[in-house]
């Protein structure tokens, strides 16, 4: 009794120094999924890789090796999603700085997948990868797979590998010593496994009998169907291979991750990713459809801010557009009016420059008469093409800065309009009222023209009209210049933003002339005002 409780000691004892010495991770099976984590803008990423690998029916362990990069709140959701989360510290690149990228500078750690020894063989998947197929049949590809991409290099976001101590110390006394034409891990397997590209290309369809009756190869290429690259869909715009039979898709445009929410927007495979995302469970509260609790807080407040923002501010002009809209009857009777007005010619807008010329001047619905045009100053329409340049890209910059990158691409477009047309408003209606006080400081020395003030109602009324028609047009080709090529049906990268170029083209000539017409009308309102109050 005492040897086998003795006995029993010894294998506890022995289990929790494996447990120890493996990261805290019990192997359930011999065979592993594993994907790598440096911080916690992949965590979105891991969780719906998770997601298409279970839904492939896989009882395979899945691993998810993380770096200090990685939250504790991250990494308890991803233990709840199933994940092992084995934390690891980080390889330093060997390569001088000046000959790698800066978000090379940690990717060495990607080959510590050899030294998982606690499994027979692992399936090594990046987190901008999915599982579209089931591809439990990589586990009988040999020592080391992967896929050979173009100039006859393998790439490293899907491996199959059998780890080995002795394998795994043989690359770190080689990591210093073997070139990287990446500056990391890939170029480095490049040049460990220099004989690659001669292996023979795995086959799953031979029988189990005899892979068994073979020697396992060492090395053995993948193909297409089990790393099949957004980056060359995207120049061919279709898929090399029939994609009903496609295994992993990997999402290997750079910058443009499938977790980022206007990435969606372009890159059409990225809906493949977002189906698999929205059919995420809840494992903790408020993560179900892959979203953050914290980021949804931020998306309600953003989604409420330019209202908190514009009713104090403009709360009397509004109360005061809603009168006048009312005196008018039903919105369409407004509309109609203004039509009327508009075919009449009482406030057809002419687009001239700062300088009145003398064959604009004898247009006869001119608003702007030639003593109007002379009293704006100088340089006037470029101050105002600044202005607006400023407004619009200090928008943009601002709704970029405040939409959090991984809410869904509907929301995000959203966010994106409702703060760009929020920020570009304040800003730009700040610079109209700044040009309106300046109409109103250098007055008229030659006084008024209609003492009455009835002329100058009529001014206000036509004016305020025409400042809400251009607001409008300018609204609505802001949001159909960047969604034409959506609405068209175009899904080309290439052909989208030459159409969306196109658009910006259009719309930025059009808002730099409703700008310089916003601001005379601003200017010259400003000055009859002073005017009427002199008079």
């Amino acid at each position: 009794m005492r040897n086998r409780g003795l006995l029993s000691a010894v294998t506890t004892l022995l289990v929790a120094l494996a447990v120890l010495g493996s990261g805290g991770t019990v192997a359930a099976s011999e065979e592993a999924y594993v994907t790598l984590l440096y911080g916690d803008q992949f965590v979105l990423g891991a969780r719906v890789l998770g997601k298409s690998l279970r839904d492939t029916g896989t009882t395979k362990d899945l691993v998810a090796l993380v770096s200090d990069g990685v939250s504790t709140d991250a990494q308890d959701l991803l233990k709840a999603d199933g994940w092992k989360v084995q934390q690891i510290s980080l390889l330093t690149n060997p390569n001088p700085k000046s000959s790698r990228p800066k978000r090379f500078w940690g990717v060495y750690t990607k080959l510590k997948i050899f030294s998982l020894t606690q499994y027979k063989k692992v399936v090594y998947l990046d987190a901008d990868t999915i599982v579209v197929k089931s591809i439990e049949d990589l586990f009988k590809c040999g020592k080391f797979c992967a896929n050979l991409k173009h100039s006859e290099r393998l790439n490293s976001g899907v491996m199959v590998v059998e780890p080995s101590e002795a394998l795994f110390k043989d690359m770190m006394d080689k990591v210093a010593v073997l070139p990287s034409y990446t500056g990391g891990d890939q170029g480095f397997l490049n040049s460990y496994y220099a004989d690659f590209p001669n292996a023979h290309l795995f086959d799953p369809s031979i029988p189990d009998e005899v892979v068994r009756s073979k020697p396992e190869p060492e090395t053995q290429r993948l193909t297409t169907l089990y790393n099949a690259d957004v980056g060359l869909y995207m120049l061919a715009n279709k898929w090399m291979v029939e994609e009903k039979e496609l295994r992993v898709i990997h999402y290997t445009l750079g910058p443009l991750k499938p977790w980022d929410w206007y990435t969606a927007w372009l890159v059409k495979p990225v809906e493949v990713w977002q189906e698999i995302r929205n059919r995420v469970e809840a494992s903790l509260p408020g993560t179900g459809g892959g979203k953050n609790p914290r980021d949804q807080h931020i998306v309600i407040i953003l989604l409420l801010l330019p209202f908190f923002v514009l009713i104090p501010i403009y709360y009397r002009s509004l109360v005061q557009a809603m009168r006048d809209l009312s005196g008018q009857g039903t919105l369409c009777v407004f509309g109609r009016r203004l039509y009327h007005q508009y075919k009449s010619g009482a406030i057809l807008p002419v687009y001239s420059s700062v300088a009145a010329s003398s064959s604009a001047s004898s247009h006869p619905n001119q608003m702007f008469t030639d003593r109007e045009n002379g009293s704006i100053p100088p340089l006037f329409g470029h101050i105002t093409s600044v202005a607006w340049v400023v407004s619009l890209g200090t928008s943009l910059g601002l709704a970029f800065m405040l939409i959090p990158l991984q809410v869904t691409p509907g929301i995000g477009l959203l966010l994106m309009y409702e703060l760009t047309f929020t920020s570009f408003f304040l800003l730009f209606n700040g610079y109209l009222r700044l040009v309106h006080r300046w109409g109103g400081a250098v007055g008229n020395q030659a006084g008024h023209d209609d003492p009455s003030g009835k002329g100058h109602q009529r001014y206000i009324l036509n004016s305020d009209a025409i400042a809400i028609l251009y607001w409008i047009m300018m609204a609505l080709l802001a949001i159909f210049a960047p969604l034409l090529p959506i609405l068209l049906g175009v899904s080309s990268l290439f052909a989208k933003l030459g159409m969306m170029v196109a658009g910006g083209v259009v719309l930025a000539i059009f808002t730099d002339h409703a700008a310089v017409y916003l601001a005379k009308l601003a200017f010259i309102k400003g000055k009859k005002n002073r005017d009427l109050a002199k008079s």
